[in-house]
């Protein structure tokens, strides 16, 4: 399981390689869900004010995933990314499907696209720019742990 520690860590450690490459992104990209917390944080760690969100929908339970990753809305106006180096954040890149699917709805539109991620799996079709880690076990996020919290009415 990744604790709220080792998030810091591993995000701070992203935004270092990102630095150390001499990449400077115009924007962030986070995908949501399990991005928005990575975007957040390299946004604050590269100081890049301008953070961009798309939606997507792929996993729907613990290792259990649609056929292919659905865009939801409310949807990305690409046309607001135009000649920007995009820096895109993720927690994981699994089979890479999703990343796959951001990075070509961008590419026709951006500078440039590169991708980071906390955690990149051997089977994933996309390999990132820069990675947290390397693993091929099931990943627990310290934002999904736990069930949601139940509304009442």
């Amino acid at each position: 399981m990744l604790t709220w520690s080792r998030f810091g860590e591993l995000s701070r450690s992203l935004a270092q390689q990102v630095a150390d490459d001499g990449f400077r992104p115009d924007a962030i990209l986070g995908i949501a869900r399990g991005g928005l917390l990575v975007a957040g944080a390299l946004a604050y760690d590269l100081d890049v004010k301008p953070v961009f969100l798309i939606n997507v929908e792929f996993y729907t339970g613990v290792d259990e995933r649609l056929q292919a990753p659905v865009i939801l809305p409310p949807q990305l106006q690409v046309r607001d990314l135009t000649n920007l180096k995009i820096l895109i954040a993720d927690d994981v890149a699994d089979t890479g499907a999703t990343l796959e699917v951001v990075r070509d709805l961008c590419a026709g539109a951006v500078a440039e696209v590169r991708t980071a991620v906390l955690y990149e799996k051997p089977i994933s079709t996309v390999t990132c720019d820069y990675v947290g880690m390397r693993t091929d076990r099931w990943i627990v996020f310290p934002w999904s742990a736990e069930e949601p919290v139940a509304i009442r009415d």
